[in-house]
């Protein structure tokens, strides 16, 4: 059972989830980092949203600590950078709260536009103000997105049902993706010029902080009304309260703030502002999907499985077609560690087949993880197996090709002077797992937790000399396969047993004529 600690309000479904599958919920909100740091002790994973601050200090200190989970989208409260090199996972809920913050952006967008929170003030406070709140209208107008995300693009969605013209900054959008939104992509500097409104659907990074400064925001259109339901600290507060003063800025309407909680900011004096309190994720429906993807995530994680939300691992989008093979490329990894006898080497994956090209960074990562685990270091996962290659100054990576005369898909990992391959087979609706070729040999058998590899002159009575030998120690041979190679007179056996050979046999055999090498692999 691991410990989940809990240090702010999440939706009890999700919750429920972790408990279900047997862990230890502790909720314990309201916590100073002091605190944090205590109630850390024993805990595997953390779950969090945006108030509490994971820090180098707290992630050092948190020494069984697997995963950090972050109920949302935003990590800048995360040392994402220090997970990494400690080994933790961070994974967050990219796209619960999505539909909510295109929501509320085009919430307050109309509400910037025709002044509705001012007004209704206005109102409660007795004072009937037609004239003095006159809004504008959204149609004709053009909408700058400073990014066309997941958000932006369902911001872009709707605003275009609205009438207004649609352009973008987005660097990592490509144009024919941009057109099918309807959406024209342009340079920053061209967009502040053209846009009557400009909303911000940006992560906080150092890049991106400050991005709308005194500087950029006197490029834009006179009279330009910004909207900010990204992260606070992207726009500059105080110089988009000068801009505002001087009439260069219409207005603005931003529900997050560089420092939160806040109740003071240069803004909020300004009657043509408009504040809500963080309020982007803020509804039934985006808590309760964040609080059950996140504990989903953060159960794969605590399993040691692969996370497709994690935020520090170097793998990229999983397909359907390839992440059937990941257990079987660990594996192969595992393998080719024991036959390094600890010694771990570059590696070198190759695909063929209907794999090759499928996006299998995933794969090679598995391999890497394998190969690290087998050949003696503690700890390794998917976060740290490639800063634990670089500290070892080993190489890693992947070829791909079309050809598979044998297989439909095949994976061929090489290290040192070793190579494993193996498939996927289908036995009836199951598919199963086969080493098929060790060291230029074919052999087809499926892997075990404990294995044997042992090279052999190309003789009579050599499996029968292992086999007495294995008898006589009390190691039980569950499957075994042989790959004679008829050009160089030698053979190769792969057995799977019962238990681990002990090393006093493997040492005997050894030393026995006619065997060249033997190895003892461990799968489990």
């Amino acid at each position: 059972m691991s410990r989940v600690l809990v240090t702010e309000e999440i939706a009890d479904s999700g919750l429920q989830q972790l408990r279900d599958a047997g862990h230890e919920v502790d909720i314990r909100l309201n916590l100073s980092p002091v605190e944090v740091i205590a109630a850390l002790e024993g805990a595997h994973a953390l779950i969090i949203r945006s108030a509490t601050k994971v820090d180098a200090a707290m992630l050092e200190a948190a020494k069984e600590l697997i995963v950090v989970g972050r109920a949302g989208i935003g990590l800048d409260n995360v040392d994402v950078a220090k997970a990494t090199e400690l080994g933790v996972m961070v994974v967050n809920a990219p796209v619960s709260n999505i539909l909510s913050a295109a929501e509320q952006t085009m919430a307050l967008l109309l509400a910037q536009a025709r002044n509705i929170p001012q007004a209704h003030s206005a109102l409660k406070n007795g004072k009937w103000e037609r004239s003095k709140w006159e809004g504008v209208e959204l149609h004709g107008k053009t909408l700058g997105i400073v990014g066309l995300g997941k958000i932006g693009a369902l911001v872009a969605q709707r605003a275009s049902s609205f009438g207004m013209r649609i352009i973008a900054f987005d660097p990592f959008i490509t144009e024919e993706r941009a057109r099918h939104m309807g959406v024209e992509l342009v340079a920053l500097d061209p967009l502040l010029a053209q846009s009557d409104f400009i909303t911000i659907h940006l992560p906080k990074t150092k890049e991106t902080t400050n991005l709308l400064n005194a500087e950029t925001l006197m490029k834009t259109k006179p009279g330009v009304r910004i909207i900010n339901v990204a992260r606070g600290g992207i726009v500059n507060e105080t110089d988009l309260a000068e801009a505002i003063r001087s009439g260069h800025v219409q207005g603005a309407a931003l529900d997050v703030f560089e420092k939160e909680p806040t109740t003071e900011s240069p803004l909020f004096d300004l009657p043509s502002v408009v504040v809500v309190p963080h309020l982007g994720a803020s509804t039934f429906e985006a808590q309760d999907k964040a609080g059950i993807t996140i504990a989903e995530q953060v159960q794969l994680a605590l399993a040691g499985d692969f996370v497709p939300y994690a935020v520090n691992v170097a793998a990229g989008e999983v397909s359907n077609a390839v992440r059937p093979f990941m257990g079987l490329a660990e594996i192969l990894g595992r393998f080719i560690g024991g036959l390094l006898d600890g010694k771990p080497a570059d590696l070198e994956v190759t695909y063929l087949g209907e794999l090759a090209g499928s996006g299998t960074k995933i794969l090679t990562l598995c391999a890497l993880k394998g190969l690290l685990t087998a050949t003696g270091h503690d700890g390794v996962s998917f976060v740290n197996a490639p800063q634990l290659a670089e500290d070892h100054n080993l190489t890693y990576g992947e070829v791909s090709s079309v050809e598979s005369p044998e297989y439909v898909s095949q994976i061929t990992v090489r290290s040192g002077d070793h190579l494993v391959s193996g498939t996927l087979v289908t036995i009836g609706t199951r598919l199963e797992t086969r080493i098929v070729g060790v060291d230029g040999h074919s052999v087809e058998i499926p892997p075990a937790a404990s294995m044997l590899v042992v090279h052999n002159d190309d003789r009579p009575g050599m499996i029968g000399m292992v086999g007495v030998a294995l008898g006589e120690a009390g190691v039980s041979i569950s499957s075994m396969a042989v790959g004679p190679d008829q050009r160089t007179q030698t053979a190769l056996m792969v057995l799977s047993t019962g238990h681990p050979t002990p090393p006093e046999v493997i040492e005997r055999l050894r030393d026995t004529e006619g065997i060249q090498d033997i190895h003892l692999i461990t799968l489990r």
